[in-house]
């Protein structure tokens, strides 16, 4: 009997990508550990390293990036197809695809700040909307929109504050892959 092998071969840029999903998935995993003052209200700290991304390797690497971390994330806490995991999913794709449109705009007015600010936004605002329309379908959800949007306000803030601290930070080079 023979059985045939499937070699993938592994480019930098995949190697790249892995190995920021696994910072990303790490400070998940340490956020997750956090107690948290409500129910939904997290500091986010993972999209400081999709801010990271976005920013040295562009959209599509970001968008694997936070995607990974969503997957592997729920994964890991065993919280996969779980309303938990649905709220998380729905609010990365959408603050994936503000950050999408968000890179069209001036670098020079819209940065790391403004990007983690609108994604915050759009982040929460999805998980709102998954709530409402799934899980809670009652108007007393919307009175607390205006918590979750200061919370979104303060920690984007922050978390673009934090992915600019670092991206001024000097480069070193990568080390290198043992294959």
């Amino acid at each position: 009997m023979t059985h045939s092998v499937i070699k993938l071969p592994a480019s930098q840029e995949d190697h790249r990508i892995a190995r920021m999903a696994a910072f990303a998935i790490g400070l998940s995993l340490a956020e997750a550990a956090l107690p948290s003052p409500l129910p939904g209200i997290k500091p986010g700290l993972a999209n400081i390293i999709t801010l990271l991304v976005l920013q040295r390797f562009g959209w599509r690497a970001a968008a694997w990036v936070s995607l990974l971390r969503v997957m592997a994330g729920s994964l890991l806490l065993g919280t996969f197809l779980t309303p938990g995991f649905v709220l998380s999913f729905s609010g990365a794709l959408i603050s994936l695809l503000v950050l999408g449109a968000a890179c069209k705009l001036p670098s020079d007015t819209f940065g790391p700040v403004t990007h983690s600010i609108l994604a915050a936004f759009a982040h929460i605002a999805a998980q709102l909307g998954v709530v409402y329309f799934w899980l809670i379908p009652h108007a007393g959800v919307l009175y607390l929109a205006p918590v979750f949007a200061a919370a979104a306000l303060l920690f984007g803030i922050v978390n673009g504050l934090i992915a600019v601290r670092l991206l001024d930070e000097p480069r070193h080079p990568p080390l290198p892959i043992q294959t």
